[in-house]
């Protein structure tokens, strides 16, 4: 079939990239209701602080140190239209979306901005672009929808005076479907939500839908080995990449002809997590499911957080898990019914009070089925194996469903009252997990407690395996308004600390910049060595997203 382009009327670039919060202009408001404001003043401290959210007016651009001939350079390549040097156009892809990224275009500490943007329409292009940029001595930094929370798209010039991003947005098409392998192939700028329109005119889905699935890309998904919220249900990206092209300073690469071999190691998964460190990922030919037809989506209640995680487990080892599987602890629990119930918190807690429930965890569960009997029988296995739960029904695992990517938009209007909000997560095995949970807990709890300030410390699983399962964390407490940004940084960092020898450093969300200095403890010195030696061959002058991945290289060239 004929390659379909993304829609053409995309959103205002301004508008899209202005991000000091991750809403766009339009978006629902997420205000704090007043019954989660007193909530929050009594459990934390807190009290109403105001906080500057237009980046312009407080982020100043320093001037493009991009040379005139570069710009000219890659003006041949790309068309001098789509090499952006104004400072709104540089400002909107000065890093991610990060609790910190958006505190920096809010005027708290410095924020990197690139030299210039640049948009290749296709393929060819970007390898055109890297190869200047590598001949010319030119740092570029990979960017599709801009939602990294670890640093992994920070405009970071390494040794190089001068560093372009590189946007991919007009890599924006669904080059082909076979239904009869299902498979697609769509280029990286592709948004998960176009995607999911793309190949629903043929009947597909990904499946794939993070908490950041409204902005992100393709390719960003496959260059962080994301995982999804049903990935209990569809796994995760990696899993569902086939074949994956590259554009690399060296040339093109592609991967992927079929579906399994023995031609030595799979060098998809050198590329797949890379973070645009080896090379730019401009295509990906990825696994399709057909859609759903029906879904349904429950609540249910475990009395505390070990009763929880051993359904969660039960439901996993005996392969009756729905699509969707989310357990959160009562801290979790509680921040939901607070932010969210109002008036329906007493009456759910007196209903599980009734029935000797003493903390709370809440458990969703998803299933989705082709038809009625198949999403029946789905349904009874779970429930079946749901020994000792208290069902909360639809009504409650809706909600969940209707609200599932409004957390960013709630974390903006806790910035805006002067919350610091932030997440962080990991993964471990079974036999760690509840131990990793409380020193993870432990860890933010001892750096943020001050004098006034007492933090919530919430956490979910919302990804299991046969092994083990991911940690998800999500932490509440007033901002300090003298050293906003390093009263985070330092939480994060206790956290990292408290996470080594029982976990990941990171499940989804990418090694970046923050977790860099932690990959040599997870993957030995001879597994950094490795990815150097390989970046090397792939990127020889080292231009490609400076600074991310890996640990800054004593020996590399000044």
């Amino acid at each position: 079939m004929s390659a379909e382009r993304n829609h053409p009327d995309r959103p205002d670039q301004l508008d899209r990239l202005a991000r000091s919060g991750w809403a766009r202009a339009g978006d629902a408001a997420a205000a704090l209701p007043a019954h989660a404001g007193r909530w929050l003043a009594a459990r934390t401290g807190w009290t109403p602080a105001g906080t500057p959210a237009a980046p312009g007016a407080v982020a100043p651009v320093p001037p493009s140190a991009l040379p005139a001939s570069v710009r000219a350079e890659l003006g041949t390549i790309v068309g001098v239209e789509h090499v952006l040097v104004e400072a709104d156009d540089r400002l909107g892809r000065s890093g991610g979306l990060s609790y910190v990224d958006l505190l920096r275009r809010r005027g708290a500490g410095d924020l990197l901005v690139p030299d210039a943007v640049v948009r290749p329409a296709d393929p060819g292009e970007v390898g055109r672009v890297l190869a200047a940029c590598a001949e010319r001595g030119v740092g570029v930094v990979p960017f599709g929808g801009g939602t990294s929370v670890v640093g992994g798209v920070a405009a970071l010039r390494g040794r190089f005076d001068s560093v372009v991003v590189l946007d991919l947005d007009r890599l924006d098409r669904l080059v082909s479907v076979d239904p009869v392998s299902r498979l697609a192939v769509l280029q990286a700028g592709v948004t998960a939500p176009r995607a999911e329109e793309l190949l629903g005119r043929h009947g597909f889905t990904l499946g794939h839908f993070p908490q950041s699935y409204e902005r992100a890309t393709l390719g960003g998904f496959a260059a962080t080995r994301s995982s999804g919220q049903a990935s209990a249900g569809y796994g995760r990206f990696e899993d569902m990449v086939a074949g994956v092209r590259l554009a690399t300073p060296r040339g093109d690469w592609r991967l992927g002809v079929a579906p399994a071999s023995a031609a030595g190691p799979d060098l998809k998964h050198l590329v797949i997590g890379s973070e645009g460190a080896f090379g730019v990922i401009t295509e990906l030919t990825l696994r399709v499911r057909p859609k759903p037809v029906l879904t349904r989506y429950e609540g249910f209640v475990l009395d505390g957080w070990a009763a929880g995680v051993d359904a969660v487990r039960a439901l996993t080892h005996d392969g009756v898990r729905g699509a969707v599987t989310r357990l959160s602890d009562p801290q979790e629990t509680e921040v939901g019914f607070e932010l969210k119930g109002g008036w329906k918190t007493r009456a759910v807690r007196g209903y599980l009070a009734a029935r000797g429930v003493r903390e709370p965890c809440l458990l969703i569960v998803g299933w989705e089925a082709r038809t009625a009997a198949q999403l029946r029988a789905k349904r009874k296995a779970t429930r079946a194996s749901l020994r000792g739960a208290v069902a909360l029904g639809r009504p409650v695992g809706e909600a969940w469903r209707h609200g599932r990517f409004a957390g960013p938009r709630q974390r903006d209007a806790l910035m805006d009252q002067g919350v610091c909000v932030e997440t962080l997560e990991t993964a471990a095995h079974w036999s760690k997990l509840s131990e990793l949970r409380a020193a993870v807990a432990r860890a933010l709890t001892a750096e943020l407690t001050t004098a006034g300030r007492r933090p919530v410390v919430a956490c979910h699983v919302s990804h299991t395996y046969e092994t083990g399962a991911s940690l998800y964390f999500t932490v509440l407490v007033p901002r300090d308004p003298e050293d906003p940004v390093g009263q985070w940084t330092r939480a994060k960092e206790a956290a990292s600390a408290a996470i080594r020898g029982l976990g990941t450093i990171t499940h989804h969300h990418a090694v970046g910049v923050d977790h860099a200095p932690h990959l040599a403890a997870e993957i030995g010195q001879l597994g950094v060595d490795v990815l150097r030696a390989v970046k090397r061959e792939l990127d020889p002058e080292g231009v490609l997203n400076p600074g991310k991945l890996l640990p800054e290289d004593p020996t590399a060239p000044r």
